[in-house]
């Protein structure tokens, strides 16, 4: 049986990527393990590339209020809200292992006012999805609600913004069938071999 494709679109070959692009790709993979499909499925189209990893890594990886867990907490409960299978997994196995938690990245992904997470947390997420969702009917009673719980008006940016590019991230993801790896599916859940 022949591998599902991992895009609808062509999928370059490592040595033709520009060099900044393949760079990139060895550096993640020297340091995953492999190479998550995301990067290659993007690489297709080499500025739109750049364009989406320089806002990805200016909102994930920014120094602030929320930890390294609470933003990928945000991807995955909104990738569940829309449906998006690659972001689910992938950033569900990345949760996994920020939270040291086999089973949140599930709960989350499902249904976050049911998963074992702070009240805090709960409230951060009921804003992301309202971005996710239903931006237009965003309110000051929905800042007031995160404010509430700690949240400053720059993590509720924060909070926001992930949520609005992940819709994308999403949206593109389901558009080219972008698979994830198998990989992920483990990531996080067992403990490492020693």
């Amino acid at each position: 049986m022949t591998a599902p494709s991992i895009s609808r679109y062509p999928v370059p070959k490592l040595a033709d990527l520009p060099e900044d692009i393949r760079a990139r790709i060895v550096e993640v993979q020297e340091k995953a393990g492999f190479v998550p499909n995301v990067f290659v499925t993007l690489a297709h189209r080499p500025d739109e590339f750049r364009a989406f990893f320089a806002y990805h890594d200016a909102l994930m990886l920014r120094e602030g209020g929320l930890t390294k867990a609470e933003r990928e907490m945000i991807v995955v409960a909104t990738s569940g809200a829309n449906d998006c299978l690659y972001c689910i997994v992938a950033h569900g196995a990345i949760l996994r292992i920020y939270a040291k938690d086999p089973l949140i990245a599930d709960q989350v992904a499902v249904n976050y006012r049911k998963a074992d997470i702070t009240p805090r947390q709960k409230a951060m997420l009921a804003f992301a999805l309202k971005v996710a969702l239903e931006s237009q009917a965003i309110g000051d009673d929905d800042f007031e609600a995160v404010r509430a719980q700690g949240f400053s008006d720059e993590d509720i940016w924060d909070i926001g913004a992930i949520a609005a590019f992940f819709a994308l991230s999403n949206r593109m993801a389901n558009m080219i069938g972008m698979r994830p790896n198998p990989e992920f599916f483990l990531l996080g859940r067992v403990p490492k071999a020693k």
